[in-house]
């Protein structure tokens, strides 16, 4: 698996105007599209405004929750603000969800009661539609790659452009072949892709949040792996998650050897090998090992933590 979000992209550095910008403009294309879809009929034209409508939205909520992320840590948050992004994310993709089950609900009203069309109008504006959600994905590709909550945004615009792609072809078949059943099958299938991408998006931001393990970290793989260290008898109390899609931390009790537990310069060695092993091998930046003997072992009691064998 690809560890692509451990790496500086440079995403601190573009402007956040850009994202106001994009606001804007997908606002004015919203109007534009609901005065359209009403005046043509259609219903693919209308489910394409809701969808932009809810991108400006989106959009919104993605440059708050930017500002607040690049607030430095305090007493109050000393991991510091960058998750707001990420709850940013879940807001974006609870709201996309709710959109995605409203268009399925209107394409399979309008199949079974069908309206008159303008094809001419339903492809007119669906090119409008097109150039600027192409222009607003270009504008937020850059910033994109190091932020899930910018990845949301950008994705929204992608499937936009996508479904004003379908709304155009669907306009044509209204047009030149009177097909009017073809808009609300578009409908559907803009429907589809926006509950697929969102329910996948939504899966990695709520373990981010729910402070779950990185997918590609195997606890017993880890903690095997650490035991193989001369002096390390067991590992256990073991928790890894991710601060944010950045960073990651772990903190675990390390049961050592007595001739280890006897000299801490020997005893400090090891833990300074085992956090660099992690980091180089799992990309664990920020690890507490709290080092004991067999011995003498912890009498931490919790129940809520993984224990290994």
């Amino acid at each position: 698996m690809s560890h692509d979000h451990h790496h500086s992209h440079g995403t601190e550095n573009v402007a956040d105007g850009v994202i106001l910008w994009t606001i804007i403009v997908n606002s004015g294309l919203s109007v534009f599209e609901f005065v359209a879809g009403a005046l043509s009929g259609s219903v693919a034209l209308m489910a394409d405004a809701l969808h932009n409508t809810n991108d400006a939205a989106a959009l919104l909520i993605a440059y708050i929750a930017r500002e607040i992320s690049h607030k430095e840590a305090d007493a109050a948050f000393t991991f510091g603000y960058r998750r707001a992004e990420l709850i940013g994310a879940m807001i974006q993709l609870t709201a996309l969800i709710m959109v995605g089950l409203y268009l399925v609900y209107e394409g399979v009203s309008r199949i079974f009661n069908p309206e008159p069309l303008l094809g001419i109008w339903i492809m007119f504006a669906s090119v409008v539609a097109l150039l600027v959600d192409v222009l607003t994905a270009w504008l937020l590709w850059s910033m994109s790659k190091g932020s899930l909550n910018v990845k949301a945004a950008f994705l929204h615009n992608l499937t936009d452009a996508g479904s004003s792609v379908a709304v155009l072809i669907g306009g044509a078949a209204v047009y030149w072949l009177d097909w009017a059943w073809v808009d609300p099958l578009i409908s559907l299938g803009i429907a589809g892709y926006i509950l697929w991408m969102s329910f996948g998006m939504l899966r990695r931001t709520a373990r981010i949040l729910m402070e779950g393990t990185p997918f590609d970290i195997r606890l017993e793989e880890l903690r095997d792996s650490v035991i193989t260290f001369d002096g390390v008898v067991d590992l256990h109390h073991l928790h890894v998650w991710e601060i944010d899609e950045h960073r990651r931390a772990l903190e675990a009790h390390i049961v050592t050897s007595p001739a280890v537990d006897s000299s801490p310069t020997v005893r400090h060695e090891l833990r300074q090998r085992i956090k660099e092993y992690l980091s180089e091998k799992y990309h664990i930046a920020h690890s507490t090992l709290e080092m004991e003997t067999a011995d003498n072992p912890c009498q931490n009691k919790e129940d809520v933590c993984w224990h290994g064998h």
